[in-house]
């Protein structure tokens, strides 16, 4: 019997396979190697960390080109050419990732929840018209997949 079959602690590390610059700013295209959320391809919102952490200043005021983005060492971060301490570990990455919502998971929200339009749009406290727009083509804010997680575990406790 190997280490591995004997102890198992926490979830597994994640570790990314690739790292692209995507459309919108301070976004990227990621793809995993391994982890949870290994072999799936998700586009990534870095701005939360962007704009919340000094270190990241030459980024945001273009000193540093956010397009120079690459891999880090076995995956284990993103990092940005020729800049040793520009670098989001492979976890962080793979929180924001988890906190973003896609449209279609976002419309099987609505349908996990029996929610009409009307209904998403009073818990969510937006308007109807934006719930029928992210259960479509539109961007879906971090805060609003936030909220949906939430009300998954107020809604349907236990599940």
């Amino acid at each position: 019997m190997s280490a591995d079959e004997i102890v198992t602690v926490g979830r597994p590390l994640p570790t990314l396979a690739s790292v692209t610059p995507a459309d919108a700013p301070y976004t990227v295209l990621v793809s995993w190697a391994d982890g949870a959320r290994r072999g799936r391809c998700d586009r990534v919102d870095l701005a939360p960390v962007i704009f919340t952490l000094k270190v990241f200043r030459p980024l945001r005021d273009g000193t540093i080109p956010f397009d120079t983005v690459r891999l880090g060492a076995w995956g284990g971060s993103i990092r940005w050419e020729g800049n040793d301490d520009l670098d989001i570990g492979a976890e962080t990455v793979e929180d924001l990732a988890e906190a973003a919502m896609t449209n279609a998971e976002f419309s099987d929200f609505l349908r996990r929840n029996g929610l009409t339009l009307d209904a998403a749009a009073a818990q969510l406290g937006i308007a109807r018209r934006r719930v029928a727009y992210f259960a479509k083509d539109r961007e879906i804010p971090r805060y609003i997949a936030l909220a949906c997680r939430h009300l998954d575990q107020v809604l349907r406790p236990g599940r």
